[in-house]
């Protein structure tokens, strides 16, 4: 069975088991409330149902004086505000006594590539009972993720996606192995492929990071045609004005697109003739 996400806005989005690929998008951190509401509004019209994602706080920033976010109380009452207009959401956790606050809130709670290793804040998040979406870090073997999954599996849930977001080669660099979405998939759970964080360049940029959004669709094409449950991008309107991660951010003028053609080709490999089961 796929796990499902039911919201007034979007309805029913079932992640998984052969569904439809599912689409979670929105910036990387919270810029303010208006501009939240604004790029929900945007992505649904353009993309229809989806699950927004934003940071209440971006505490792994490369640098001390980068803009991290409104924090966790007025970062949960702007996805609250969200949440009331329908629309599904996910955002992250950093440490494990933000597990329960957040899952007041949040469908999905998300563990940030860097600390996908950290037990007690897996096991907080899983025991919350939300969607915890466990992000692979640049530094992880996609084999070795099923242990992280083991952990938040540990407490009974098992509502549980793995997100492949690149891996470590060299430095400020980092490359997409398309077999690692078919090794997460052997793990027993829906697989996301997160297109902009991939072209990332991390530290590239000096005091931040860098990145090549030209390959976000190059990337998205290849991971549809390698069979994933959901696509993760994050979406500016203005790249270069974004807080937080805009060199390697989507346009949202270019979300259309892409969402169309991500799907053409999800629809094509979970077919019955192309899958050989008709």
């Amino acid at each position: 069975m796929p796990i499902e996400i039911h919201a007034p806005r979007s309805g029913r989005i079932p992640i998984g088991a052969g569904a439809p690929v599912a689409l979670i998008a929105g910036p990387c951190v919270i810029e303010s409330e208006e501009h939240v509401h604004f790029l929900a509004r945007e992505i649904g019209r353009r993309a229809g149902p989806f699950i927004f994602k934003a940071s209440f706080d971006k505490a792994n920033r490369s640098s001390v004086s980068s803009y991290r976010g409104p924090g966790l109380r007025e970062g949960l009452r702007i996805l609250a505000g969200l949440k009331k207009e329908g629309y599904p959401v996910l955002t992250d956790i950093h440490e494990p006594g933000q597990a329960e606050a957040v899952a007041e809130v949040a469908d999905i709670l998300q563990i940030p590539a860097f600390l996908c290793r950290q037990t007690d804040l897996l096991v907080a998040a899983g025991r919350t009972g939300r969607i915890v979406n466990v992000k692979k870090g640049q530094f992880v073997a996609p084999q070795d993720l099923r242990l992280a999954a083991d952990k938040v599996a540990s407490t009974g849930n098992t509502r549980i996606l793995l997100t492949e977001r690149g891996s470590s080669f060299g430095y400020h660099n980092l490359v997409v192995d398309m077999r690692g979405l078919a090794i997460l998939r052997s793990h027993g759970y829906p697989v996301v492929f997160d297109a902009t964080h991939s072209v990332q360049l991390p530290g590239g940029a000096g005091d931040a990071s860098g990145g090549q959004p030209q390959f976000i669709e190059t990337l998205a094409r290849a991971a549809a045609a390698a069979g994933i449950d959901g696509l993760f991008v994050e979406v500016h309107e203005a790249p270069e004005r974004a807080k937080s991660d805009g060199t390697n951010a989507l346009p949202l003028q270019e979300l259309e697109r892409l969402w169309r053609k991500v799907r053409s080709i999800d629809g094509l490999v979970k077919s019955a003739d192309f899958l050989g089961q008709a």
